[in-house]
């Protein structure tokens, strides 16, 4: 490795060991959870009539979804560590599939709350081995270069999944979107089966209990540089679950789009975040990684202005559309080369790593979401706010990174 912290080396077995069949498996087992966010919230209303449930209620499922999937990462991340990868990942996506069954046929707000509970818990159980699993095959550029496909599709997916739940809603009921997810999460579920070996060998295990979890997060945690990382991917989450809670609000109500115009240009920015995310990948080895990350935050950070200008004055439709477009992009370039950087330094741990730098994203896309929210339709300063806060964050933890020790081996 390479002395410069924001640089990794490329031993050539890990490259070779992650083939593109395994690859393109995890990428979308990662991508199942965060597609199951928010696919269901065009039909909110619906959902609310249907089940005989206030708002509040309905939305409280997305909370309850959030706090699941903090928890499965958290939980399944260090378990995997102990008891290999293959098993706990094929045991949590049937689980997935189930949850998502009983949310296609709940027949009250209360089932769903549950459902939806274990569904998150499953899903982020099930991304978190997923991502160890590409860290165990994969090192150096290619270990980056990989994370930020799996990233990739984690973070558009809960942009995306809107768009997907709107239109089978023009199609089908809104139970269809969780027959989707469960008939997905079966696909993948032989997927796995056939395609992805036991990628954590018996000698590479740690020894089970709860002791032993938590010398292995105390460990993980102690890493300046890996927490230094860790913060910076979590609030690249909230800069985009700032932006997926009040986009709806700033388009269609202060601006008056119509809900196909607000689809357009919510695909539009996914599109944005998908190819700078392909960008970053391929940049891996050309150029330092911590240099993409820090160009990504100024980008973050000058959108975050312009969006922050704008709310000052209303919220022009031109500000609203190039701030938020310039916003998603940049998160492209930071979140998935955050977490490769926070991965390479606790590699003795891979899964108690992926399960705190996922248990930290998702705890902190459900605090943001409904902070971002505050303006309601009426003003979009607390959003812009937010992103400006979280990047100058971000920024201080990227220069934290310089001057913190080098990782030693840990026996």
């Amino acid at each position: 490795m390479t002395s410069d912290p924001g640089s990794l080396s490329i031993p050539a077995e890990g490259h070779d060991r992650l083939t593109r069949a395994i690859l393109a498996t995890v990428v979308f087992v990662g991508g199942i959870a965060p597609l199951a966010t928010d696919m269901y919230v065009p039909a909110f209303p619906l959902v609310a009539a249907d089940l005989h449930a206030s708002a509040t209620q309905v939305q409280l499922s997305l909370s309850t979804f959030f706090v699941g999937m903090a928890l499965g990462q958290l939980i399944g991340g260090p378990i995997s560590d102990q008891r290999g990868r293959r098993r706990p990942l094929l045991g949590a996506l049937l689980v997935l599939a189930i949850a998502s069954l009983v949310c296609a046929w709940s027949p009250s707000i209360a089932i769903m709350l549950a459902a939806r509970f274990v569904q998150g818990f499953a899903g982020g159980w099930a991304m978190v081995v997923a991502r160890a699993i590409v860290v165990d095959l994969a090192t150096g550029v290619h270990l980056v270069r990989s994370l930020n496909v799996v990233a990739g599709v984690g973070g558009i997916a809960p942009v995306v999944g809107p768009l997907l739940g709107g239109m089978i809603l023009l199609l089908w009921h809104w139970r269809v979107s969780f027959l989707f997810l469960a008939a997905f999460a079966a696909v993948m579920t032989m997927a796995v089966a056939l395609v992805v070996p036991e990628t954590l060998p018996a000698g590479r295990r740690h020894a089970g209990g709860l002791k032993e979890l938590r010398h292995a997060a105390r460990q993980v945690l102690g890493r300046p540089r890996f927490v230094a990382y860790l913060v910076v991917m979590a609030f690249s989450m909230g800069v985009t679950f700032a932006y997926v809670a009040t986009s709806a609000f700033i388009l269609q109500s202060m601006n008056g789009l119509t809900p196909m115009m607000y689809s357009i240009l919510f695909a539009a920015n996914a599109v944005g975040l998908a190819l700078a995310t392909l960008a970053a990948g391929r940049m891996a080895g050309r150029v330092p990684t911590r240099t993409v990350i820090t160009i990504g935050l100024a980008a973050t950070g000058a959108a975050g202005l312009l969006l922050l200008a704008g709310a000052m004055v209303g919220m022009p439709l031109w500000v609203a559309i190039v701030g938020f477009f310039a916003l998603m992009s940049a998160q492209g370039l930071v979140g998935a080369n955050a977490g490769a950087l926070a991965s390479n330094e606790v590699p003795e741990h891979p899964g108690t790593g992926s399960a705190v730098l996922g248990f930290l994203q998702w705890c902190m896309a459900g605090v943001i979401a409904p902070l971002a929210g505050l303006g309601g339709d009426r003003t979009a300063v607390p959003m812009a706010v937010i992103i400006l806060v979280l990047t100058v964050a971000s920024l201080a933890a990227m220069a934290l990174t310089r001057t913190s020790p080098r990782p030693l081996p840990i026996h």
